[in-house]
């Protein structure tokens, strides 16, 4: 055996994903046996109070936990919420695309696609990167968009570019949107209800965050995308570059484009509409604007009717007021119109729906392992202590220096607490409390706690919408890491800049 051979046989391998997670729960519940466990008093609707932190017993988390930590964090318990939704989202939607590709409507669409943006490949960043931004922005769009990635990665290696540059096309654009949350229900929303102020305030600026921080990740993703263009070597992926061409069906729905059939135009109508009507359905209205109630009062007209209500259900949740219930029912749904509208047997139905599922069921388990980690840190009564750090460290510090230093320890609290809803229910009551003692305004707070959350999730291990994104782009996790370092310490530190600007404005 050669030199060359040898370094080969003993080059390290990155672990898989599931075993950086499960090493994550040992970690976490390690740090039980060490950290005092501790609680706040809480409000009816579970808001910590701060002032009111108490030592309790210790809970610390033996082998059992770990072990179970990952079935909790599917089915979630009473402290904390299971991921069985997002997970049977994602399976829904690999049926989804198992119907919609037994048509070969995809792969011809794809190559259509291909074919048309050759030569304007930054044109078509640039759009898509604006609207993931947006969505991030107004809704908190995340997880839905699992079902982008296959769709993206064969687009973006056709016209040149590699699979890092369909998932930062999708993963960044998002995360820089909720990093300057504007009318996020699930950040910006829930965040500013707690310390009881409208959600309006500070919109402005966070209009003018979400500006300079979409433009900065277009930017980084464009240059590195320009650079592998020119030299596919360049690519942090080239190794797999060939798996991921057969792996992605790259070759196929690049090739030269073919006419579509009629019924293939048709799926890829219905195809379309789908995710046209999810992303109406799960934009806020009525919180951006409380007089946009048209999809409410059509709903009510709808359940109200006699014929129509009982036909239809009365149960209906109305577009705006969607989630993961909602939009997986949307998927199912399509999935069977896809099936008549191609005029596809039963059999192969059943065939193509399964398949599809098998495919993202890697996924659908690394999401409630994820979540396994929140559950032995909930379990362990830790996360009370931690933030109990934060209310003896911060209180009375210097506007700005308040603003960076809250900034800094929600990105820490995000590691452990990577969901941007609970992380407001654990911390916003107490990160209230102590910006009036420091004379900082509310909405500074706010605006730290959302920045926090949209940037260590596009980082942390601990997140669903990461790991869930690599493990369908096939891209290792210290891949990741290496290709977004520059440009996450960059936002780190354009946003302590903004936050320290705005608390003395």
């Amino acid at each position: 055996m050669n030199e060359s051979d040898q370094m080969k046989k003993h080059r390290f391998k990155m672990p898989s994903a599931f075993t950086i997670l499960f090493g994550l729960t040992v970690f976490i519940a390690i740090l039980t046996w060490f950290i005092p466990a501790g609680t706040y008093s809480t409000t009816p609707d579970g808001t910590l109070i701060s002032g009111t932190y108490r030592t309790v017993a210790s809970h610390t988390q033996g082998l059992w936990d770990v072990l179970m930590a990952p079935i909790i964090g599917m089915i979630g318990n009473k402290q904390t919420t299971g991921a069985i939704e997002i997970s049977i989202f994602i399976l829904v939607i690999g049926g989804f695309l198992g119907v919609v590709n037994q048509t070969g409507a995809l792969d011809d669409g794809i190559r259509a696609i291909v074919h048309r943006y050759t030569g304007h490949e930054k044109r078509l960043i640039i759009i898509l990167m604006i609207l993931f931004s947006v969505g991030g922005s107004t809704y908190g769009m995340g997880e839905e968009t699992m079902a982008f990635f296959p769709l993206l990665i064969p687009i973006m290696m056709g016209v040149g570019y590699d699979s890092l540059v369909a998932v930062g096309i999708i993963l960044l654009s998002t995360r820089v949107g909720d990093l300057a949350s504007t009318v996020n229900p699930f950040a910006t929303g829930v965040a500013s209800g707690i310390i009881k102020i409208s959600p309006g305030v500070g919109l402005f600026s966070r209009v003018i965050l979400l500006v300079i921080v979409t433009a900065m990740a277009i930017w980084f993703v464009i240059h590195y995308a320009e650079k592998v263009k020119k030299d596919p070597t360049k690519s942090l992926v080239y190794s797999q570059r060939q798996e991921d061409m057969k792996r992605f069906s790259v070759a196929d729905r690049t090739s030269a484009p073919k006419p579509l059939t009629k019924n293939q135009k048709h799926v890829l109508w219905v195809f379309c509409l789908t995710f046209v009507i999810m992303i109406v359905g799960l934009v806020p209205w009525t919180s951006i604007n409380k007089s946009w109630n048209f999809f409410d009062r059509f709903n009510s007209w709808i359940t109200g009717n006699a014929f129509l209500g009982t036909i239809l259900g009365k149960d209906i949740v109305s577009l705006g007021n969607w989630y993961f219930n909602e939009i997986t029912l949307l998927f199912l749904l399509m999935s069977i119109v896809i099936m008549f509208v191609s005029h596809m047997k039963e059999g192969q139905f059943i065939n193509a729906f399964m398949n599809g599922m098998a495919d993202l069921l890697n996924v659908a388990i690394i999401v409630a392992v994820a979540r396994g980690i929140q559950a032995i840190m909930n379990s362990g009564m830790i996360t009370g202590t931690i933030l109990h750090l934060g209310e003896t460290s911060l209180s009375g510090l210097p506007k700005p220096v308040f603003a960076i230093l809250a900034f800094v320890f929600f990105c820490v609290l995000s590691v452990l607490i990577p969901s941007s809803s609970g992380l407001a229910a654990a911390t916003m009551g107490i990160m209230g409390s102590l910006a009036v003692f420091s004379h900082v305004e509310g909405s500074v707070v706010v605006s730290a706690f959302q920045a926090s959350s949209g940037l260590i999730t596009a980082i942390t291990p601990t997140s669903a919408i990461l790991m869930g994104a690599l493990a369908l782009s096939h891209v290792s996790l210290t891949t990741w890491w290496k290709w977004t370092a520059k440009l996450i310490v960059s936002l780190f530190v354009v946003t302590c800049g903004f936050l320290a600007i705005m608390s003395v404005m």
